[in-house]
């Protein structure tokens, strides 16, 4: 008699051989969690021993150009990204390809300000076909997180083949929050991700920076996992379209790595960024930890908790308090894991902490402060009364397909990408009721566009930890969650159009539990935000530029004079690794931009024909082959002299 894989996996002492190699099983359900030593073709004393590899973090971003308005204000930030192969050391003996932005996995951190708007412009220098895995190596970048235009969301079907580039904009008009983006490209996204095209992406505001910690001691930790082959190389096998479930854990592209903390309060940015695996975290001993922010942002309260469930696209941000340890005592972060994982000798750790006696800067007022209450936000305003309709969602297999209300993104894009699930009108608040009745699996279900407020899991109260806005929620086996969001916002009508709507198991995803709603649009109707063809990519034909914009100088010196100000400066502590060849001065009166004049490399200006007696401020910018640099701080006000003039 045939065995189920429930059955299989039930049974005792099997390893992942041993179990898939029971006829035929693979397109079932996983069932209860897999215990064995590895999954790949590596056997397990190959493969890397946890807590040698030292802690790193992505590097951050810098922008290649700055805009500013009159008054001085920076309203935009200008990045560039360029998706191409590089490889990394992770298996002992090996090097193995990975596929990344600008070249490192994960991809450099983007940090901006609440209110600047960004433009990325992501180049696909990739191969045509991935070299592993041989499908088509088209991308599509979605920022996770983000209210963005439908044609800058990532659309699956908004492709960039090899060799084109698009520019996305971005608002950041939204609340601090951790968003991620990552690739996006239909029935390929598992793939492009696993290879690497995943990257964390900040958005900071006042009240953030006030209460939470900042710099090295904001941390982000962007949690995946793979498998390897003989030859250490990524191995892509998702269990017959199941989900694939590797047996090493990386954090930020490290294997189990060791971190270490001063003894104080360190903020963590958790991004659970692996194809499928879910997590549940907890410290060693299960001491309390601090959750702070969920996918949208800040939370009403912080909440104590010693373990939280995370699925794949999901964002906690946590306050872990290390001032409880003493100096020399390591402390490992586990995964206790969840039903329906497949689990391997070592994927119940995920790194250590080892607490130093370094000094603490004891004028930090976050170094030992666990904050309480946090920040409003609109979504964790609503409630169920709010809803002008309610929906169900579920997810289900049906006949061999994953599936949204019995619908396949192939039955979307059947219908010329007409069909869609719902379609609010801009500012309406639903009620979706999402129902996970496919068995044996989970489902992070994630809905592009908006922040949701989980109101209840199978009729109970959220989690603890989920007490906050989110925009993608993990719907476990047998599960129903309730969720509410308003769909689009009044005061900015200009973002309508259709999104997507997913499970964010990305196998699942592909394979095609994929669908789409609309907000302010209804099928048949022209669509001036068509997500395919209002902002298609460009071929690519520009020079390959590794160099930025230098960073910003000091504020400059002043002197007075009669009618003018002379301008003194230093050259930027960093010049973007181009050589400095002049650089922009610009000249403030009350507020507006007087005087904007570039100047050679000399480091001293005169300004002429300035208005005796009102107050001026300055700032300068360095300019090298990439463009002009951030605009330094203000100089202090300076008030030119009046100018007298002599009779003869």
């Amino acid at each position: 008699m045939a065995l189920s894989r429930r059955e299989v996996l039930k049974v005792g002492g099997l390893g992942l051989v041993g179990a898939a190699g029971i006829g035929g099983v693979g397109s079932l359900p996983f069932g209860t969690r897999v215990l064995a030593r590895d999954a790949g073709e590596l056997d397990a004393e190959q493969l890397p021993r946890p807590f040698t590899a030292a802690f790193v973090r992505a590097p951050v971003l810098r922008p290649v150009d700055w805009d500013y308005d009159r008054r001085g204000r920076l309203i935009r930030q200008v990045y560039h990204l360029t998706a191409k192969e590089t490889s990394a050391r992770i298996i002992p003996g090996f090097r193995t390809r990975m596929w990344g932005y600008n070249g490192v996995v994960p991809g450099p951190t983007i940090k901006v300000a609440r209110g600047v708007e960004t433009v990325v412009r992501v180049r696909n220098k990739l191969p045509a076909q991935h070299p592993l895995f041989g499908h088509d190596f088209s991308t599509s970048t979605h920022l996770h997180g983000s209210a963005s235009m439908p044609f800058y969301d990532g659309y699956a079907d908004d492709l960039t083949p090899p060799g084109f580039f698009k520019d996305y904009r971005y608002p950041n008009h939204q609340a601090a929050r951790t968003i991620w983006y990552h690739d996006h490209a239909v029935h390929n996204t598992a793939r492009n991700a696993y290879s690497g095209l995943a990257a964390q992406y900040h958005i900071h505001d006042a009240s953030e920076r006030r209460m939470l910690p900042q710099g090295e001691f904001d941390v982000p930790l962007t949690v995946t996992d793979s498998l390897f082959t003989a030859n250490g190389q990524l191995m892509y096998d998702d269990e017959s379209e199941s989900g694939l479930y590797g047996d090493v854990i990386l954090v930020n592209g490290r294997p189990w790595p060791v971190m270490k903390v001063q003894r104080r309060v360190y903020r963590f940015r958790f991004l659970a960024a692996s194809v499928s695996r879910s997590y549940r975290f907890q410290l060693g001993g299960g001491d309390p930890m601090h959750m702070v922010a969920t996918d949208g942002g800040l939370m009403p309260q912080a909440q104590t908790v010693s373990q939280w469930r995370q699925g794949s696209g999901e964002r906690y941000e946590v306050l872990i308090d290390f001032r409880r340890y003493r100096p020399g005592q390591r402390v490992v972060l586990n995964n206790l894991s969840n039903d329906n994982n497949r689990d391997y000798d070592n994927t119940g750790k995920v790194m250590a902490f080892d607490v130093t006696g370094e000094p603490v800067d004891r004028r930090d007022p976050t170094w030992n402060r666990i904050p309480r209450q946090l920040a409003p936000s609109h979504a964790m305003g609503l409630t169920a009364a709010d809803a002008k309709a309610t929906r169900n969602l579920e997810m289900a297999r049906t006949g061999g397909q994953w599936t949204i209300n019995d619908t396949t993104w192939s039955d979307v894009t059947a219908s010329d990408f007409q069909r869609v699930l719902a379609n609010p009108d801009i500012g309406d608040v639903e009620v979706w009721n999402i129902e996970n009745g496919s068995g044996g699996w989970f489902h992070p279900t994630h809905i592009h566009l908006v922040d949701f407020k989980v109101l209840s899991r199978n009729g109970q109260p959220p989690h603890a930890w989920e007490r906050g806005p989110k925009d993608t929620v993990y719907v476990g086996e047998g599960e129903t969650v309730r969720v509410v969001a308003r769909f689009g916002d009044p005061k900015r009508p200009e973002v309508h159009g259709r999104y997507m709507v997913h499970c964010h198991n990305l196998v699942h995803e592909d394979h095609d539990m994929m669908s789409q709603f609309a907000v302010g649009w209804k099928p048949g109707e022209i669509d001036d935000c068509d997500p395919i063809l209002t902002h298609p990519c460009r071929a690519d034909d520009m020079p390959d530029n590794n160099a930025v914009a230098p960073g910003p100088c000091r504020a400059p010196r002043v002197r007075p004079g009669p009618g003018r100000v002379t301008v003194a400066w230093g050259k930027p502590s960093d010049d973007g690794d181009g050589k400095v060849t002049g650089y922009r001065v610009r000249a403030y009166l009350e507020g507006r931009l007087v005087v904007n004049v570039a100047v050679p490399d000399k480091g001293r200006h005169v300004v002429r024909g300035l208005r005796p007696g009102k107050a001026y401020t300055f700032t300068v910018a360095a300019v090298n082959g990439a463009g002009a640099g951030q605009q330094s701080a203000r100089s202090r006000r300076v008030r030119p002299r009046r100018v007298i003039r002599r009779r003869r």
